[in-house]
């Protein structure tokens, strides 16, 4: 039902800034969320933000309020991630997904969002 797609990846060295885009291309019905993911080198895939898409709640994962910060754009259905004070710990492949979350929130919990996007490699390394 949705079909994302992410740009905005790449090397940055530490202390830099990236801001990663998702465009859902939607079949059926809106997903009542929008999320973003990353999967560190070896690591289980980590929740980083969710953001409901009719209302404007923003939910993180831990540790990522402080230098991550995701929004929208509801006119052209895309979410970005902000990503500021990269670290060399951040590097992972970062992923946007959809879903209806649970219970009308949108914790980035995996389990819950079905719907994924193919992967944005973000490196941080000098």
């Amino acid at each position: 039902q949705v079909t994302l797609v992410e740009s905005g990846g790449g090397s940055v060295q530490p202390g830099g800034s990236l801001r990663l885009a998702c465009v859902a291309t939607v079949y059926g019905n809106n997903p009542a969320c929008l999320a973003w993911f990353r999967q560190l080198p070896g690591k289980e895939r980590d929740g980083v933000a969710g953001i409901q898409t009719r209302g404007n709640s923003k939910y993180y994962g831990n540790y990522m309020k402080d230098r991550f910060t995701i929004s929208k754009d509801a006119t052209n259905n895309t979410v970005y991630l902000q990503m500021n004070g990269l670290k060399p710990e951040d590097t992972a492949v970062y992923y946007c997904a959809a879903g209806e979350g649970s219970g009308g929130y949108c914790y980035p919990n995996h389990l819950v969002f079905p719907y994924w996007g193919q992967g944005a490699q973000v490196t941080v390394s000098s």
